[in-house]
């Protein structure tokens, strides 16, 4: 039988329903852990893309990233892909990459139907079928999301579902890796009046 935690996540291997709504209230920001200062990654840390090809983190060097660990198997997860979709056409212009890394054992012959049943048109299609990253990572239940800057330090931990479009959460991530608000043009500062 799955194991199943109180707050809606799956252990790594395990599957069940999810026990809360999609985040919350508080669009989960409350499991957010910061880290400001920043906390290195361990070296030679590496994934694939949906061809089959071998990368890894210094691949993005320069942009900051929201680093999503979920499975087709953990219904958490699964009620979260729309979100981070919609985050990644919000962010990636600003130079913001959303990296979903499936956990899934079938690699992209799994991930890749999922993706185009749900509708996710955004996301690229990221690969750590053994896990080992995610344990590298001290990832221990699915959904697990890092937040990394453009240094490439962990800047934040989300353990569990969160709304990641939300304006809330959008503001968060930028803060956190010192992303300013995009810019648009505005009547501000333009008084004519002498």
């Amino acid at each position: 039988m799955p194991t199943l935690l109180a707050a809606g996540l799956c252990r790594k291997a395990e599957a069940g329903p999810s026990l809360s709504p999609v985040a919350g209230a508080d669009h989960g920001l409350s499991r957010l852990r910061e880290t400001p200062e920043g906390r290195p990654l361990p070296e030679g840390l590496t994934f694939t893309d949906a061809e089959g090809r071998v990368t890894d983190f210094s691949a993005f060097r320069g942009k900051a990233l929201v680093v999503n660990f979920w499975a087709t198997w953990c219904p958490p997860c699964v009620a979260e892909m729309p979100a981070l979709d919609r985050l990644h056409g919000m962010i990636s212009r600003d130079g913001i990459e959303v990296l979903a890394l499936s956990n899934d054992r079938g690699g992209r012959a799994q991930v890749e139907p999922f993706y185009q049943r749900t509708g996710l048109q955004r996301l690229g299609i990221w690969l750590d079928p053994r896990g080992a990253t995610g344990r590298a990572l001290e990832v221990r239940v699915l959904p697990t999301t890092l937040i990394l800057d453009r240094r490439g330090l962990e800047v934040g931990r989300l353990v569990g579902e969160a709304a990641w479009d939300q304006p809330e959460v959008v503001a968060v991530i930028r803060r956190l890796t010192r992303t300013p608000e995009p810019t648009t043009r505005s009547s501000i500062g333009t008084d004519s009046h002498a």
